[in-house]
């Protein structure tokens, strides 16, 4: 009861800032369930800033709430399907900051987590350079084969596990009565939703985690020439402590810097979208957070990324429905897009590809008579996942995350070359994907991999052909001798004949096809 009444007072107060800062106000009471219309109604009443843009009356109400939601919202950033594209556009403006917990506090937390004095751990240990609402930065100096080198430590607030695990209590209580009572709350997902964000929050409060992200990352980009990852100094990270390496370098939020320092835009806007799209579709784990803040230039020219608290990931099969959807829209071949989408079984069968097709080039079409500076990718996507929403696919969200990174990439691509063609950009990548996985190379590799696989099978025939010969002489003795019709003995007879039989059509089947491909 205790927790079902706490619940109930966070989230009004929660309700009633989004009412009294106007959020409410852009929804129209006769669209909505008869049993929400006059719950609108009523907290349109506390509105302050009505007639507002809905984006921006979310963005105030979510920095008054708490830290909790301010993440919240950035997730939602990530998700217009959910909140909408404009909306969710108004949401990457949510800015995590907090005021520092001060450098006396995140000692303490430095020498429990990692069991040693500071002045044993670091040469010396600066005041914090950054603050946000789950950690802070400290600029600090350790020794490294003898040398003083320069290091960024990140240290988790104090007390901030146990508000973010009481703040989505309260989520998953909002987003269970979403579903239970809503078609559109089900079709979203919204169960889903706050259990992604359960994960993200777990990875971004367990610096263990993101120091590994960060390693698998580094290793995937090592031979990139035009990117690079912190090291991670694993003997000074804990759960609440992650050292890397310090970058020293011009931030992309700081562009008359990178200017000055004779770096070119232009390209460094080429290198953020195709970098992105090289480590989704090469190695389907790409930075989900590539904001300005995060990205870095180095004096030799290359991106540096940090923060990897929120990654994303895709499989083959994602990987693949990425690159041919892109690969389709390039080349407009829109039926293939739409076949992309029911291979993948995103789109149920029971709609028509005729129809799919044609609703896809009513997307495609328009980005090839404008200019090249005008075309969107990212507005390509959201537009894609606004139609597909209309022939029942569900919400994907890895394919979300993607989407989404992909605006905040190309947005950072285009603050740096604002004609940025992002066809000719995207081009190289997706096309090079496409036939090293799947042009005649990739075939050939494939059909290498299945004549492996069959030999193998082929190597075990004369087991198979031996233990279906033992099951027959089983079988040709209890003929002779007399069988036990014991339900347990005519079932274990069942399934040894099975297995027999099995097991002798592989192997036939395996050096048939082998002896046809040697002699064929």
């Amino acid at each position: 009861m205790l927790l079902q009444t706490g619940n109930f007072l966070r989230l009004a107060r929660a309700g009633y800032i989004l009412a009294r800062e106007g959020v409410f106000t852009s929804l129209d009471p006769n669209l909505l369930p008869p049993a929400a219309a006059p719950l609108v109604r009523i907290a349109n009443l506390f509105a302050v800033g009505k007639g507002e843009n809905a984006g921006a009356a979310l963005v105030r109400a979510l920095s008054q709430i708490g830290p909790s939601y301010v993440k919240l919202g950035q997730f939602l950033a990530t998700r217009p399907d959910v909140v909408g594209g404009e909306i969710a556009d108004a949401l990457t403006a949510l800015q995590d900051r907090m005021a520092p917990f001060g450098r006396a506090k995140a000692i303490d937390i430095v020498e429990r987590s990692l069991g040693r004095k500071v002045d044993e751990i670091f040469l010396s240990f600066g005041e914090p350079v950054a603050a946000a609402s789950v950690a802070q930065v400290h600029m600090a100096t350790a020794l490294y084969d003898g040398k003083p080198r320069k290091v960024a430590v990140k240290v988790l607030r104090p007390g901030v596990e146990g508000q973010f695990a009481r703040d989505l209590r309260d989520m998953y209580m909002v987003a269970r009565v979403a579903e239970r009572w809503s078609s559109e709350g089900r079709r979203l997902r919204m169960i889903e939703v706050v259990d992604t964000l359960a994960r993200t929050v777990k990875l971004e409060t367990d610096f263990r985690l993101e120091a590994a992200a960060a390693s698998e990352f580094a290793e995937n980009v090592a031979n990139d020439p035009d990117i690079k990852v912190p090291h991670v100094d694993w003997d000074r990270t804990a759960r609440e402590v992650l050292t890397l390496e310090w970058i020293d370098g011009a931030p992309l939020s700081d562009l008359e810097r990178v200017a000055a320092e004779g770096h070119d835009l232009k390209a460094l806007g080429a290198h953020v979208l195709q970098s992105f799209l090289r480590h989704a579709m090469r190695d389907g784990f790409f930075h989900a957070d590539m904001h300005q803040g995060n990205l870095f230039v180095d004096k030799q020219g290359r991106l540096v990324a940090i923060d990897f608290g929120i990654m994303g990931r895709l499989g083959e099969k994602e990987r693949r429905f990425l690159a041919e959807i892109l690969y389709g829209f390039i080349t407009r071949d829109y039926r293939r897009v739409a076949e992309v989408h029911f291979e993948a079984g995103y789109v149920p069968a029971k709609h028509s590809i005729e129809e799919f097709s044609q609703a896809l080039r009513a997307i495609g079409e328009p980005l090839h008579t404008v200019n090249a500076s005008d075309i969107s990718m990212a507005r390509l996507l959201t537009l894609l996942f606004e139609v597909t929403a209309l022939f029942d696919m569900r919400t994907r969200t890895e394919l979300v995350l993607l989407q989404k990174t992909m605006v905040v990439a190309e947005g950072v691509a285009r603050t740096l070359d604002p004609k940025l063609d992002i066809w000719k950009t995207c081009d190289p990548v997706v096309r090079g994907w496409i036939e090293e996985n799947l042009g005649p190379k990739a075939k050939i590799e494939d059909a290498g991999k299945s004549i492996a696989e069959l030999a193998r099978l082929a190597t075990h025939l004369p087991k198979t052909l031996a233990d279906a010969e033992m099951a027959i002489e089983r079988i040709s003795r209890m003929a002779d001798q007399g069988v036990d019709l014991s339900p347990h003995s005519i079932e274990a007879m069942a399934e040894t004949r099975r297995h027999a039989s099995n097991r002798l059509l592989l192997g036939l089947t395996a050096l048939t096809l082998l002896a046809a491909w040697l002699f064929g």
